[in-house]
């Protein structure tokens, strides 16, 4: 490989990794904060860069919408799209328990992704949606990576907050002990419900990014292994509850499936192929081995110290 194609991948697999990151981060305030058992990110994912690709795409005959709107704005009605669906969901779903909760969510992103797939008038159907533009109508990878980067530090903030905040300790106390959080007043289905909420909204800033990045979306984009299994490793890899360990955990099991895709793509068509079901086993065992060796992740959860109360680590 030369320079110049290092350097481009080397662009292609930041932005995408920073993409990825922001979905394990949206993934961490639902289940590493708050207990919120969702295995439907994929149905979210794709909600948010379909919305985003209807805003921000030129005019087509084959599909609804092509308003050559600007990036921020279709991030923002991305992120309005997921939150009134997430809202939606979780009315009805949101008090279930959390197996139960996981496979309703499952369900949901399956129906969402064969409306996208058979609705053709709106979304395209199987041809997809092509030609989204990139940020500020430049084509420079170097600009969309800075957009990324720049989105996936607002939102780490965002995240560490409310962490932080009083809601993130609320949220940690229905983790832990939710009858013991409702025997202490908190409504404990309405903090669970904004968990939800504001993560799948976060999960459509993701796909919004992807849309732009990528310049094509179809449903095959979608498929569970991809959207939703994925960013489940990468956060349990990383430390589910922390931060910063769902970041590290992102970019480590992306290096993994896109090193791996490097070595494949070297194979006959058809070893190519079967290659492919080796991808993810090699995920699944890596999983394995870390749940076996750390279970709590590379970087584990640390509860952030009471407000008031010194920290002795640092005298």
């Amino acid at each position: 490989m030369s320079a110049i194609g290092l350097y481009q991948y080397g662009l292609y697999f930041l932005t995408s990794a920073g993409i990825f990151g922001i979905m394990a981060l949206a993934l961490n305030l639902q289940w590493g904060l708050s207990g919120v058992f969702n295995l439907g990110i994929a149905g979210f994912f794709a909600v948010g860069a379909y919305a985003s690709a209807l805003m921000t795409g030129a005019p087509a005959a084959d599909h609804w919408g092509g308003f050559a709107l600007s990036l921020p704005v279709g991030i923002v009605v991305a992120m309005a799209c997921c939150a009134l669906l997430a809202l939606v969901i979780g009315a009805a779903t949101i008090r279930l328990r959390s197996d139960y909760l996981a496979i309703a969510t499952l369900g949901i992103a399956e129906i969402i992704r064969l409306v996208i797939k058979n609705e053709g008038e709106v979304t395209g159907g199987v041809r997809g949606i092509v030609n989204i533009p990139k940020p500020f109508d430049s084509s420079s990878q170097l600009v969309m990576l800075a957009v990324v980067a720049g989105t996936l530090v607002v939102l780490y903030w965002l995240v560490e907050r409310a962490r932080v905040a009083p809601w993130g300790r609320v949220l940690r106390g229905i983790r832990e002990n939710e009858d013991g959080a409702m025997a202490a007043g908190k409504n404990v289905t309405r903090f669970r419900l904004e968990a939800f909420v504001v993560g799948s909204a976060f999960m459509g800033v993701g796909g919004a990014l992807y849309a732009s990045f990528i310049g094509f979306i179809s449903p095959e984009a979608f498929e569970p292994v991809y959207g939703t299994f994925l960013i489940w490793v990468m956060l349990i890899a990383g430390g589910s509850g922390n931060n910063i360990g769902a970041l590290v955990g992102t970019f480590l099991v992306w290096l993994v499936w896109t090193f791996s895709s490097m070595l494949t793509d070297l194979l006959p068509g058809a070893m190519a192929t079967q290659a492919g079901a080796v991808r993810i086993f090699l995920i699944g065992l890596m999983l394995q081995v870390i749940l076996l060796i750390r279970p709590q992740g590379l970087l584990p959860e640390r509860s952030p110290p009471l407000i008031g109360r010194r920290d002795k680590t640092r005298e």
